[in-house]
């Protein structure tokens, strides 16, 4: 059967690989990793040629233009109910198996935890202008970190604040969100704005002067995972979303650094994730984000450039 990811490969694709034909032997599971837009973009060309080739996918955004085209099935799994509403979809057609919780990455040499801002307003701080960095042209930077301001503080108190926010002179990155914490944490900037936190405990544990920071209610999303119609191989690719979404599988992805979407795996370290962590987020599902970031790319534009 055949996968078509947006993950890491080596850190995580070849675990669960392993560990799922370990399970099922008769069955071998092939990959092809791209990020959203491409797996989009050859799903949709395959299916509408009638070749499908995919057996499943998983991604942030591209789950409803690709169930709009007609090119995803419903599918469920035995713990379906063990998943919160907010990581599943009511129809049947995703399930969340990673959360992503993004916030602000800092770097505690330059800027102190106990110093560093606890709330939206404090990024206004004069003392911060021309400090701060994120990926300039992502949902996981600066387009995620418009749409949750908008969504959180309303149209008009949104766009007022990030007005008041592009005046800080933000520094936007032609590169990954974690190559811009790479960056903070080597004091080029005091701030990633956009930080996955599990990124931050990930290079903390190994000596950087960094942490991370939620500032309330945190943007957050998820990497779903769903079944093609028509897709050669449905039987198997049934057992692999199975996998997937128990908590053998989901506890691969915690052992592999990620933030499994299963309540009841504990995340790598407690306290990463809203439901274990005791604090608020803002959860884009893929539908909103598929609908929202034309506008989100718009402002972003007009304000941050």
């Amino acid at each position: 059967m055949v996968w078509y990811t947006t993950l890491i490969v080596n850190q995580i694709i070849r675990p669960l690989k392993a560990a799922f034909e370990k399970k099922y032997p008769g069955v071998t599971l092939q990959y092809t990793r791209a990020d959203d837009i491409a797996t989009y973009t050859k799903i949709l060309a395959e299916g509408q040629s009638g070749n499908v080739q995919a057996d499943i996918l998983d991604g942030v955004s591209n789950m409803l233009p690709l169930q709009q085209a007609g090119l995803l099935a419903p599918f469920t799994v035995p713990n379906a109910s063990s998943y919160p509403p907010e990581l599943k979809a009511k129809d049947g057609y995703w399930i969340a198996e990673i959360m992503y919780v993004f916030t602000l990455g800092i770097n505690t040499e330059l800027l102190p935890k106990d110093l560093a801002p606890k709330t939206y307003q404090d990024l206004l701080d004069p003392k911060l202008k021309g400090k701060m960095a994120w990926n300039g042209s992502s949902v996981i930077g600066a387009f995620g970190f418009v749409g949750n301001i908008l969504a959180t503080m309303g149209q008009d108190k949104g766009m007022d604040y990030l007005r008041a926010l592009s005046r800080q002179q933000i520094v936007n990155v032609d590169a990954s969100s974690r190559a811009v914490l790479d960056q903070v944490i080597a004091g080029e900037y005091w701030i990633n704005l956009m930080t996955l936190n599990n990124h931050a405990v990930i290079s903390a544990r190994k000596g950087a002067p960094v942490d991370w920071l939620k500032l309330e209610p945190v943007p957050a999303s998820f990497d779903s995972v769903a079944l093609l119609k028509n897709a050669p191989h449905p039987h198997a690719a049934q057992l692999l979303l199975e996998f997937l979404l128990s908590e053998d599988g989901q506890k691969i992805f915690a052992q592999n650094d990620y933030l499994p979407a299963l309540p009841s795996v504990p995340a790598m370290v407690a306290g990463l994730r809203p439901n274990d962590g005791g604090f608020r987020a803002n959860f884009m599902e893929p539908g909103e984000i598929y609908r929202s970031l034309p506008k989100w790319q718009k402002v972003t534009q007009d304000l941050f450039r």
